[in-house]
């Protein structure tokens, strides 16, 4: 089992700073002296927050805490956590893949049922080559 390091604050700065969440403002566009508060919005629409305290005496974050702000406020391990901090390798979050542009449901229909593709071969054209397989099929009828 890796033994990690006793995180500190100034860790889950960088932390925050690197993955590139965003520092949150209060009312009158402060961001605050004791206490940093930063968002960070997910692909499924949801977002994340967390906030880095600077307490006088700089004390490491506890375990208890720290396996809460792991688990509920980033949502990523612990390893992923100090790869982000000391290599600055940004986790993989779900939804971080390339999405592509679905095509409209009548050429998707068009294309299986008239030019008598697949399911699997409409699902890997992209827009453009959908549209210029029917017209060959307009064109030639094949």
């Amino acid at each position: 089992m890796t033994r990690w390091p006793n995180p500190t604050r100034a860790d889950l700065d960088r932390y925050c700073q690197t993955e590139g969440w965003t520092p949150v403002r209060d009312s009158r566009g402060r961001t605050g002296t004791r206490h940093v508060t930063y968002e960070f919005g997910l692909p499924d629409g949801s977002t994340l927050r967390t906030r880095t305290s600077h307490p006088p005496d700089r004390t490491d974050i506890g375990p208890a805490l720290w396996s809460h702000i792991l688990r509920d406020q980033l949502r990523v391990t612990e390893a992923e956590f100090w790869s982000c901090v000391k290599d600055g390798t940004r986790p993989q979050r779900a939804g971080n893949v390339e999405t592509r542009e679905s095509l409209p449901a009548e050429l998707a229909y068009l294309l299986i049922h008239r030019v008598g593709l697949s399911d699997d071969e409409v699902a890997d054209m992209s827009r453009d080559e959908a549209v210029a397989r029917l017209d060959e099929y307009w064109i030639t009828g094949a």
